[in-house]
C-alpha cells in the first residue's frame, strides 16, 4: 500500500464515507470504544480517526487525541467535534501512523479501528502503538482479516491486487499485527457483520 495511494483514496471516500464503508464497520467502532470506556479515565490515542466516527461514543472522562494521514477526514473529524460539542477530545491531528510524534509510554490506550490493512508497513505501524502505549496499557485493534477458506476467502484473493484503488488490503493476515514483542494478545473474537470483522486486544508488557 503507498501512502500518496492512500491519502488519495481516502480524499475520495471522505465525502462519503460515513453512509458506506464507516456504517459497515460500525458494530467494531462501538466495541472498541466499549472497551475503552471500561477502562478509569486515561490518555487515549485513536490511530486513524478518519471522519471521527467513534469520537462521539467515548466516555466524557476520557482524554482522546487523534490522528490521521488525510487532511480530508480529518476535516470531517473536526467538524463532528465542534458540531456535537466533544470536550472529550483534546486533539485531532495529521501524522503518519508510521512515526508518531509521541513520547514513549504516553498513552494509557491505542485503538486503531479498520486501520491496519490501509497503512503501508503495518507492522512498523503496530511497532509505533506499541511504543507509544504505557506498560501494561492496552492496544485495541478491529479489522477485517483474511479467512482461510470460502466464497469470501476467494474474494479476497481476486481483490487483492487492487489494495491501492479500494483504499486496504482485502487479504491481509492477522498474523501481521500479532508480531510485536512488547505485546501480548489477551482477547480476540469476531463481530458483525457476517463474522467479517475481528475485534482484538493486546496488552503491553510491563517489561517493555
Amino acid at each position: 500500500m503507498d501512502i500518496n495511494a492512500v491519502k488519495t483514496t481516502y480524499a475520495r471516500w471522505a465525502p462519503v464515507y460515513d453512509k458506506t464503508f464507516g456504517a459497515i464497520t460500525n458494530a467494531g467502532r462501538r466495541r472498541s470504544v466499549a472497551f475503552v470506556n471500561q477502562r478509569s479515565a486515561g490518555k487515549v490515542l485513536e490511530v486513524g480517526v478518519g471522519t471521527g466516527m467513534a469520537l462521539p461514543f467515548y466516555d466524557s472522562r476520557m482524554n482522546v487525541t487523534g490522528i490521521d494521514f488525510s487532511d480530508h477526514m480529518l476535516e470531517k473529524a473536526r467538524s463532528k467535534v465542534r458540531d456535537k460539542e466533544l470536550s472529550h477530545v483534546k486533539s485531532l491531528q495529521q501524522m503518519d501512523a508510521r512515526d508518531l510524534d509521541f513520547p514513549d509510554n504516553h498513552f494509557d490506550t491505542v485503538a486503531a479501528m479498520h486501520i491496519v490493512s490501509v497503512v503501508p508497513e503495518p507492522e512498523r505501524v503496530v511497532s509505533e502503538m506499541a511504543r507509544v502505549c504505557k506498560p501494561g496499557g492496552h492496544i485495541v485493534i478491529t479489522n477485517h482479516f483474511a479467512r482461510d477458506k470460502g466464497f469470501l476467502a476467494a474474494v479476497e484473493r481476486l481483490s487483492a491486487p487492487f489494495s491501492n484503488l479500494l483504499g486496504w488490503h482485502s487479504d491481509f493476515e492477522v498474523s501481521t499485527v500479532l508480531g510485536e514483542p512488547t505485546l501480548s494478545l489477551v482477547e480476540r473474537r469476531t463481530l458483525p457483520p457476517m463474522g467479517m470483522m475481528t475485534f482484538l486486544v493486546l496488552e503491553k508488557s510491563l517489561a517493555a
